[in-house]
Parts: structure tokens; C-alpha cells; sequence
């Protein structure tokens, strides 16, 4: 065993530290692909390609929470992480999550079916979204729950989001962003949710390790996502066909 995994454990609150710290400075709200749309610098296709794209991540979202609800041996533990899948897929056709996201791409101008069937999706953003889903189903459970603490770091985002869309894309009605509305409540009981498993489970300082590992490669895929964006439509002639924005 190394030196770094013989370490005892970290208490709680530095833990709780350690995952802010990371989570804080390498999370994708200082991405430049962020930053354009948040300063309204953003065009109409640029961000109309941003939702068409995130769609895709959205979609499996509800397939890793299963993946990690099958991992599970603690019926109280599925019925907490259940309420996830709940509020992605909905109660009945026409509700939840991906209906609202759905909806924010019929109101940016979108085709809903086309964006529904995800054929268009980048191959770099397709490629970082399906990683997620390997990340979850290949690591413990322990470390599966870790990597969705990005939530931890999102009601922040969300928030912002909102006020620079409603600023500087007028075109865009104030129903059609209620997807970021409702979801800021919902994060921050998930991620509570979450780090106190975490704080539970990681027992020695090699589990704490490996969850923030897991952290971070959560990051890493989000940031991808962008980066295959940003490659295809702010700087010309990247992307596939040389899609420019």
C-alpha cells in the first residue's frame, strides 16, 4: 500500500473541503462555451446546438441512476435514489425533466422529434455522455454515487443561467426556461443526499481518494461535451461538414 492510501481518513468537513475545492475549480461553468452564453455572446445556432447537444446527457442521466439503483443491495437506499429516475422520466408520458428539456428546444426554435431522436447529436458529445454511463457501471457504488456530486456545484449555475438568458436572449420566452427553474431545489436535495452517503461510506482515505476521483472524471466529461461544441460551433470550420455557427 502507498504512503497517500495509508493516510487516516479525513474528517467530514474536510472532506466535504477537499470535494468543494475540486468540484469548484474544475467544474464547467468556466468553460469558454459557458462563459459566451452566459455574457450573451452566444448566436442563435450556437445555442440552439448547445440544447440539441445537452439533450443527449440528459437522456442518460435516468440510465445511470438505474445503473446505480441495480448496484444496491438497501431498499432504503433505492427508494431515496428512485426519486431521481422520477424526476428525469416524469410520473406519465408528458411529464419530468426531459419533457421540460424537450419543450426548452421546441422554444429555441428546435424541431422536437429531431431533437428527440438524437441523430444529431456531435460524435464527441455522444461519445462523452455514453462514458458516464460506462463510469457508473464499471465502478463501486461507492464511487458511482460520488461522480454525480457535480450537482453539488449546479443550483449556483442554473440560477445564472437563467438570469443571463432572460438578459440577453429576449427572443427565447420566459416559460420555455422553467426545465432551470425547477431544477435548482431538486439539485441541492439530490447532492445533500449524495455527500452524505459519502461521508458515510468512505470509511479510509483510499475510498475518500477514489471518490474524488470520481468527481473529477465526472468534470472531465462535462467538459468534453463543451469542448466538442465549442470545436464544431465557434471556431470556423471545425465539426462535422464544417458546421459553423
Amino acid at each position: 500500500m502507498s504512503r497517500e492510501m495509508a493516510r487516516p481518513p479525513l474528517g467530514r468537513d474536510e472532506l466535504v473541503d477537499w470535494i468543494r475545492r475540486e468540484g469548484e475549480a474544475r467544474y464547467h461553468d468556466h468553460h469558454r462555451y459557458h462563459q459566451l452564453m452566459h455574457d450573451g455572446k452566444l448566436t442563435r445556432v450556437q445555442l440552439q446546438q448547445w440544447v440539441l447537444n445537452r439533450y443527449y446527457y440528459q437522456t442518460r442521466v435516468p440510465i445511470k441512476d438505474a445503473l446505480i439503483l441495480s448496484k444496491s443491495e438497501d431498499p432504503a437506499f433505492r427508494r431515496m435514489w428512485i426519486s431521481r429516475i422520477r424526476d428525469h422520466d416524469g410520473e406519465a408520458a408528458g411529464e419530468g425533466g426531459l419533457e421540460l428539456w424537450l419543450r426548452l428546444a421546441e422554444g429555441v426554435g428546435l424541431d422536437r422529434e429531431e431533437v428527440a431522436s438524437c441523430r444529431s447529436v456531435l460524435p464527441g458529445v455522444r461519445f462523452a455522455c455514453d462514458g458516464y454511463v460506462e463510469l457508473v457501471r464499471e465502478r463501486t457504488l461507492l464511487e458511482a454515487v460520488a461522480s454525480s456530486l457535480t450537482e453539488f456545484f449546479s443550483p449556483d449555475l442554473m440560477t445564472r443561467r437563467v438570469l443571463a438568458w432572460e438578459r440577453h436572449y429576449p427572443w427565447i420566452s420566459k416559460e420555455t426556461l422553467e426545465y432551470f427553474r425547477s431544477r435548482p431545489p431538486k439539485a441541492r436535495q439530490d447532492s445533500a443526499q449524495a455527500i452524505d452517503y459519502v461521508l458515510t461510506h468512505a470509511t479510509t482515505y483510499e475510498l475518500q481518494a477514489r471518490c474524488v476521483a470520481a468527481l473529477i472524471r465526472k468534470t472531465e466529461i462535462l467538459w468534453h461535451l463543451l469542448d466538442s461544441l465549442y470545436g464544431a460551433y465557434v471556431e470556423p470550420g471545425w465539426g462535422p461538414g464544417g458546421a459553423r455557427a
